[in-house]
């Protein structure tokens, strides 16, 4: 893997760990819905799966 794409996979960490951070999150937290499940939750677990997504993108495209 060149070190252009391990930059990649850093900032994605990075900015994991900003969007995942309390005061960011608590923005989120409020009464409501989708689909039966609590916005909270939807919205860490949205993030969640979108970082995995990006990952494996990244991953399956550019290793070598």
């Amino acid at each position: 893997m060149k070190k252009h794409h391990e930059q990649k996979l850093i900032v994605l960490s990075i900015a994991l760990f900003l969007v995942l951070n309390i005061p960011f999150v608590l923005i989120f937290n409020f009464e409501g819905a989708v689909w039966g499940i609590p916005t909270f939750y939807f919205s860490i677990f949205s993030i969640w799966l979108l970082s995995i997504i990006i990952s494996s993108i990244v991953l399956e495209k550019y290793y070598e």
